[in-house]
């Protein structure tokens, strides 16, 4: 089929499925069919496919000013719910009432995820393009409601289709091996997902939890498949390690709080001694953060570091870029020793500065202390992973979510911009104007 004819033919099927002329019923069987074509395209068929919904299926602007005009002519009057009515059924696009209908066809909860999916990469420049991602996350927001959500927790007994997704969507901490997968679901781990009944065996998201005697400060140790197993009913803390999303396509439609929660919910339950509630989480944009304070810019996209500004950076900041450089930094004690008390002043640091809107720089930070956790402590060389020191120096940071003073907390954030942070790592961050000021400035580090 020529590609004009081919387009000719999507459109004349999308329309079909729109207008419904024949009846709902009609509509849906179009749908279905509209579906099915959808899911024999290739990439670049599909791009124009969605081009084509995104330019064709719009509101109706001459809809829109009749119904602006009668909304205006209403005033309060008898005729004011009807006007509010009309004015509403014309801003709704037409490709809304597409998208709801393929949500109606045999999985089409399944094919309208993988459709935002091969959406998102194309909405960013195009704006008729970002306005169907907007019409299609917020349907899922209200189709993927909280109150349509299920907790299941994931054991080694789970079907093993469900344990290969877990080990393919682990975000945080790669699963390495069946051995590895099996450690994190022992006994004294706990791994939670989160489900909607339209999507059956495929997880939202998930997070893994380890049952700890106090807060633990080393993913390595709580990933060790060779230390001992703890007793669970001994633990006092539960610490998640990792959050993951699976689900590419739910971009923008955030579990993590609402997982979060109802697990803490469940163990509280099952485990009523645990009295700590934490995190061991990454830090992932401090190294970068770092090294462009201490003038060396890394070009987008390049692994390449190229050092500038040498001369107004202080003798301590160049001697510790020239330790970080090496990657056998972490196996010497001596210059363990020498760098760590600056890198944890400098991590304090990056963690009260601000973007412009007034929340921190770092994404789990924003992620964590928006839902009510405080920054409570620093953890030096906590994850030694390839990947934990091209992100942070191997340092990553512990999260408590107190259940007396998380609801205060997120109120803070989200009306005044507030962090909340442990006092310690607040004087911590002050400590660290030394390691940052210019050369000639009179300080020493």
């Amino acid at each position: 089929m020529q590609e004009a004819e081919q387009t000719a033919h999507w459109l004349a099927t999308m329309r079909a499925c729109v207008e419904g002329v024949s009846g709902e019923i009609e509509a849906r069987v179009r749908a279905g069919v509209l579906a099915e074509l959808y899911r024999g395209l290739e990439r670049e068929e599909r791009r124009r496919f969605l081009y084509l919904l995104a330019t064709n299926f719009g509101p109706d602007d001459a809809a829109i000013a009749r119904a602006t005009d009668a909304f205006s002519a209403s005033a309060d009057g008898p005729s004011r719910p009807e006007a509010t009515r009309r004015l509403r059924t014309a801003l709704e696009p037409l490709q809304r009432r597409l998208l709801i209908r393929l949500n109606g066809v045999r999985d089409g909860m399944r094919l309208l995820v993988g459709l935002r999916a091969d959406l998102l990469p194309l909405g960013r420049s195009d704006p008729h393009l970002r306005a169907l991602d907007d019409e299609l996350e917020d349907l899922l927001r209200g189709w993927f409601d909280f109150g349509f959500l299920q907790l299941q927790r994931i054991t080694w007994g789970s079907p093993a289709d469900l344990l290969e997704k877990l080990i393919r969507y682990e975000a945080v901490h790669a699963i390495g091996s069946w051995d590895d997968l099996r450690n994190r679901l022992d006994s004294d781990r706990c791994c939670y997902a989160l489900f909607h009944p339209s999507l059956p065996g495929e997880p939202l998201a998930f997070t893994e939890v380890a049952l700890t005697r106090g807060l633990p400060g080393s993913v390595q140790a709580l990933l060790d498949q060779q230390a001992p197993l703890e007793d669970p009913t001994a633990a006092d803390t539960a610490a998640f390690y990792s959050i993951s999303s699976c689900q590419r396509g739910m971009q923008g439609v955030s579990f993590g709080e609402y997982l979060i929660r109802r697990v803490i919910s469940e163990l509280r339950r099952d485990l009523p001694q645990i009295r700590t509630w934490a995190t061991l989480s990454p830090i992932p944009g401090f190294r970068l953060w770092l090294e462009g304070r201490l003038g060396r810019l890394r070009p987008e996209g390049s692994p390449k570091r190229s050092p500038t500004r040498t001369a107004a950076v202080p003798a301590a900041g160049r001697d510790l870029l020239a330790v970080i450089d090496d990657p056998t930094w972490t196996a010497d004690d001596a210059r363990r020793e020498r760098v760590s008390p600056r890198l944890l002043r400098l991590c304090a640091r990056y963690f009260t500065e601000r973007r412009a809107d007034g929340s921190p720089l770092d994404p789990v930070a924003r992620f964590h202390l928006r839902n009510g956790a405080r920054l409570e402590r620093l953890c030096f060389l906590g994850d030694v992973s390839r990947k934990g020191l091209r992100q942070s120096l191997g340092i990553m940071v512990n999260y408590e979510y107190d259940r007396e003073s998380m609801e205060a907390n997120q109120a803070a954030y989200e009306t005044r911009h507030e962090l909340a942070i442990a006092p310690t790592l607040i004087a911590l961050a002050r400590e660290a104007e030394t390691d940052l000021a210019p050369a000639g400035s009179g300080r020493t580090a």
